[in-house]
C-alpha cells in the first residue's frame, strides 16, 4: 500500500517513446497551464513523460515530483524520491513514522468499513436497492444496521486509498459510496475522485461514463452558480485530454462536447490554449470521420475560434490553421506546419499524433491549393509540402484519386490541371451589403449569394440599397 507509484507517462499513453525536446517545444510547452487544472495525481504522468524527454532524469523534475507526492500517502515511493535528490542511502525517520501511520489507518478502516462493503457485494441485498437514496438508507438502516457515519465511512476509505495510490480500490469504494450518500456535495467530490482512478488506471470506458455523468452533473446541479458552472467545466476540459488522445471511441464524443456552446465559450473565457489539442483532433479527425458534412462543420467553428482568440493564445499549431484558412498562405501554413510537428511531439497529450497531423495537414493543404488554382505545378506544390518531387507526385495522384477531384495529370509539362466547374449565372444573386433579412431571403430561394462589399463603392452606396433596391434577383428563365 504504502510502496505504490502513480501509473507512468508509458502506461498512460500506450508505452508510446519520445524524443528530446526542441526549443520551440519548451517555448510553446504547455505544463504550466495545465498542472493547476488536474489533480496532483493526474499531474504525475506528464512530469514523468518530462523527464523521458530528457533521457536522463534531471534533479528538477525529481523535486517536482518529490513536491507534487510528499502530501500523499505512498510514502515509500516518496521516500525513495528523498533519498534520490539527496543522494543518500538512508531513510529519515519522518518517513518511517508516516509509514506506520498509513498502515494503522488502513488497518483501521478497512474494519470499520467491513459490514457495509460486505452487504453492498451481497446480491441479495443489491437486488432491493432502489433509486431513491432516502428509502434506500432507511431500508439498510432498518433491516441491517447501516448509518450514516458508516456510509461516510466509505468516502473517507475511498480518498485514502486515492492518496495511497490504490486506485481500483479507491474507485469501488467511492461508487458504493455514490449510491447510497445523500450528500450533494459529497457525492459530487466522489464523482471526480472515482473519474480521477479510472483514469489513472486507463479504464477507458468506465472514464467515458463519468465523463457523462460530471458533465451532467454541472448542467444540473450548478445551474444557478454560472462561475463555478466555469470552473468545472475547465477543470473536466482539463481531465478529458486523458481519453481524448488516448482511447480512439472518445475522440468524437469528446469533441462534439468541446464544440457545444457551454464548452467552446468556456475554452474561449477560462483556457484558450485547449484550442491546441481541439485543432489537433479536428485535423487529424480529417481520416477518420465518414461524415463529411459534420466535418467541414468541425473545421468551419476551429477557424472561427481561432481567429477570435488569436490576440489571446496562439502556438504553431493554431497559427497553422490562420495561415491556411484565414490568410491563405501556403507557405506561411508550411513554415508552421514543420515548427507544429516539433510542438505536438513535446506535448504529452498529443506525442503520439504528430505523424498523424501532420499527414492530415498536408491532405488540408494540398485540398485548398488545388481549389484555388487551376494549373498546378508538381514541384512548386511539393516544395510546400516539404516533400521531393517523386514523393510529391505520388502525393498529388493519391490526393486526387481519395478525394476524386477533376485533375488531370500532365507528366511532360510536370503540372496539374484542375477543372473547376463554373457556377450558372441563372443562380447567382447579386447582393449589396450585410442586411440579414435580405440574406435570409437568398438562403430561403435557394439562391447562391454574392457578397460585394470591396471598396469605397459599398460605403458611398450601401445606403442606397438598403433603403430603396438591397436586392436584386436576376430572374431565372422557365
Amino acid at each position: 500500500m504504502t510502496d505504490n507509484k502513480p501509473p507512468t507517462a508509458e502506461a498512460i499513453s500506450n508505452g508510446e517513446t519520445h524524443a528530446a525536446p526542441t526549443s520551440i517545444a519548451q517555448q510553446y510547452d504547455l505544463l504550466p497551464k495545465l498542472i493547476p487544472n488536474l489533480d496532483r495525481h493526474l499531474t504525475f504522468p506528464l512530469l514523468e513523460f518530462l523527464s523521458g524527454l530528457d533521457g536522463d532524469e534531471s534533479s528538477e523534475v525529481l523535486k517536482a515530483k518529490y513536491e507534487l507526492l510528499k502530501q500523499t500517502n505512498m510514502t515509500d515511493y516518496v521516500a525513495s524520491l528523498w533519498q534520490e535528490i539527496n543522494d543518500s542511502d538512508d531513510v529519515p525517520e519522518e518517513f518511517l513514522k508516516k509509514r506506520e501511520e498509513v498502515l494503522q489507518r488502513l488497518s483501521l478502516f478497512t474494519e470499520e468499513t467491513k459490514q457495509i462493503d460486505e452487504l453492498l457485494n451481497d446480491e441479495s441485498v443489491v437486488s432491493n436497492l432502489r433509486s431513491d437514496k432516502v428509502a434506500n438508507l432507511k431500508f439498510l438502516e432498518q433491516q441491517h444496521g447501516v448509518t450514516i457515519q458508516m456510509v461516510d465511512m466509505l468516502y473517507d476509505y475511498g480518498r485514502f486509498q486515492y492518496s495511497c495510490g490504490s486506485y481500483a480500490n479507491a474507485a469501488h469504494l467511492l461508487d458504493q459510496f455514490r449510491i447510497l450518500s445523500t450528500d450533494n456535495d459529497k457525492a459530487s467530490s466522489a464523482s471526480w475522485g472515482k473519474l480521477a482512478a479510472d483514469i489513472l488506471t486507463t479504464n477507458w470506458e468506465i472514464v467515458m461514463e463519468e465523463v457523462n455523468k460530471v458533465k451532467e452533473s454541472i448542467d444540473t446541479k450548478l445551474f444557478n452558480n454560472p462561475l463555478a458552472q466555469l470552473e468545472h467545466r475547465t477543470w473536466l476540459i482539463h481531465w478529458t485530454l486523458f481519453p481524448f488522445f488516448n482511447y480512439e471511441p472518445a475522440r468524437d464524443a469528446i469533441t462534439e462536447m468541446l464544440f457545444s456552446p457551454s464548452f467552446i465559450n468556456t475554452i474561449q473565457t477560462n483556457c484558450p490554449w485547449i484550442l491546441r489539442y481541439l485543432a489537433a483532433a479536428v485535423i487529424t479527425n480529417r481520416s477518420r470521420t465518414r461524415n463529411t458534412g459534420a466535418y467541414q462543420k468541425q473545421l468551419k467553428d476551429l477557424v472561427r475560434v481561432v481567429r477570435q482568440e488569436g490576440y489571446e493564445y496562439n502556438d504553431p499549431v493554431t497559427e497553422f490553421i490562420k495561415a491556411l484558412y484565414v490568410d491563405f498562405d501556403f507557405e506561411e501554413a508550411q513554415k508552421k506546419l514543420g515548427e507544429a510537428e516539433e510542438v505536438l511531439k513535446g506535448d504529452f497529450f498529443l506525442s503520439a499524433t504528430a505523424d498523424a497531423f501532420v499527414e492530415a495537414a498536408r491532405h488540408l493543404i494540398s485540398e485548398s491549393y488545388c481549389k484555388i488554382h487551376q494549373r498546378i505545378d508538381i514541384k512548386d506544390l511539393s516544395a510546400r509540402l516539404g516533400l521531393n518531387h517523386d514523393e510529391g507526385e505520388k502525393w498529388i495522384v493519391n490526393l486526387i484519386r481519395d478525394t476524386r477531384m477533376d485533375g488531370k495529370l500532365d507528366y511532360k509539362e510536370g503540372t496539374v490541371l484542375m477543372n473547376h466547374p463554373a457556377n450558372s449565372v441563372y443562380q447567382q444573386v447579386r447582393f449589396f451589403g450585410p442586411p440579414p433579412r435580405q440574406l435570409t431571403l437568398a438562403r430561403v430561394c435557394g439562391i447562391k449569394v454574392i457578397e460585394r462589399t470591396k471598396g469605397s463603392f459599398f460605403r458611398t452606396s450601401v445606403l442606397r440599397y438598403v433603403f430603396f433596391s438591397p436586392l436584386v434577383l436576376h430572374p431565372i428563365p422557365p
